[in-house]
């Protein structure tokens, strides 16, 4: 390839994945917020603006994460099998596509696993089976993504049995009140999490695109100027709001009280940050919502909506091959030259702009997001809430 044609794709991967990371942060705002939302403990535009700035902030915080994508999910360099920009790209339209399918349906599906299975299914086609480090892929994504939402909805189940027991004499004004001041604090840490996880993976794609280009060395870590445009794109998308997932997170898995959403941002806290110190690439997604399925059954041992949580398992599932296909056949039409490049970009921003255009027929905003998809259509009353103080 002449050295014109690997610098353009070297930058057209660099924009596509600010891209992908403004994707994954309006995706993946509800994992931090959507409980303090739907309990009234913050208002919408104001959590959405707290936690694109302790996004910002937690992608400083460390590059663990990004060097797990970086030099472990995909052979480069020496001693592997050289995985070029041109797959990194097709990688990065499979995962773009499928964080907004996703988006539009108001599903909170992973934005890890998507990126992971585009980059999985590029590298496939493009250099074959072996081009993948799949023991990695086993300890460092899917036995995480196995275990992280167990173990917080654990945590959050007994903390909401807790909470309830140690404030079962108290005035429940007084006592959801309270809990309403530690939401501000638990959300809060968990978009600090977010960051140090999420906003590093894009990271990584850059630091291994420039890798396989030869741009930078086997093993180094991001740049500065990558760490600081990842964290902005991050913060942006998070900003935005992405309220066709917050209402699900929020409002359809269970009724959220100020107690339940308290338990569930610290557990989701707890375990992305601690995952993100070990360089475990987390679906932050997964996390919160096995946090908030553990403090539905925390509060009743009942009030869980499993058709709503099954749809939403049934997405994490079909995530990784699905935007691995997406990727694959990508890949496939970008190997036949700049031709088959030009094709993929103008199909991806027509893919991106049909998404945008339906989402219009049926718009989520602030002012809707707490107002559940029956209660719009008159299906059933609403079911009150509390609100913010």
């Amino acid at each position: 390839m002449p050295a014109m044609d690997a610098l353009a794709i070297v930058i057209l991967v660099v924009v596509l994945g600010l891209v992908f990371d403004f994707t994954n942060g309006f995706h993946d705002t509800a994992n931090a917020m959507a409980t303090s939302v739907a309990t009234g403990a913050l208002r919408p535009r104001v959590a959405v603006l707290i936690s694109a700035a302790l996004n910002l902030v937690g992608a400083f915080l460390s590059t663990e994460v990004a060097a797990t994508v970086s030099n472990g999910i995909v052979k480069e360099g020496q001693g592997g099998i050289q995985i070029t920009p041109v797959m990194i790209f097709a990688g990065l339209v499979g995962a773009i596509m499928w964080n907004l399918a996703t988006w539009y349906l108001g599903l909170p599906s992973s934005s890890t696993h998507a990126l992971f299975g585009g980059l999985i299914g590029a590298a496939i086609i493009g250099s074959g089976w072996g081009a993948v480090d799949w023991f990695n892929v086993l300890s460092k994504i899917a036995l995480p993504a196995l275990f992280a939402p167990l173990v917080a909805g654990t945590v959050a189940l007994v903390a909401t049995y807790a909470a309830y027991m140690i404030t079962r004499r108290a005035t429940s004004r007084g006592a959801e009140r309270g809990f309403r001041y530690g939401q501000t604090v638990s959300a809060s840490l968990v978009s600090l999490a977010h960051g140090t996880n999420d906003a590093q993976k894009t990271m990584g794609v850059i630091t291994l695109t420039f890798i396989a280009a030869g741009l930078q060395k086997a093993g180094t870590g991001p740049q500065f100027w990558v760490i600081l445009a990842c964290a902005l794109a991050i913060a942006a998308g998070t900003y935005s709001g992405g309220w066709r997932i917050m209402r699900t997170v929020g409002k359809r898995i269970t009724e959220v009280t100020p107690p339940q959403g308290f338990a569930a941002e610290t557990s989701s806290a707890a375990t992305i940050l601690v995952s993100s110190h070990l360089g475990f690439p987390l679906s932050t997604t997964q996390v919160t919502t096995g946090a908030i399925v553990g403090s539905g059954l925390g509060k009743k041992l009942a009030s869980v909506r499993w058709a709503t949580f099954g749809r939403m398992a049934l997405a994490w599932l079909i995530t990784v091959p699905a935007a691995a296909l997406v990727a694959a056949v990508a890949t496939l039409i970008v190997k036949t030259g700049a031709i088959g490049t030009v094709i993929v970009v103008v199909a991806a921003v027509a893919g991106m702009a049909a998404f945008w255009m339906l989402s219009r027929r049926h718009p989520v905003s602030h002012e809707t997001v707490n107002v559940d998809e029956d209660v719009l259509a008159g299906r059933r009353e609403p079911v009150s809430v509390g609100e913010p103080k």
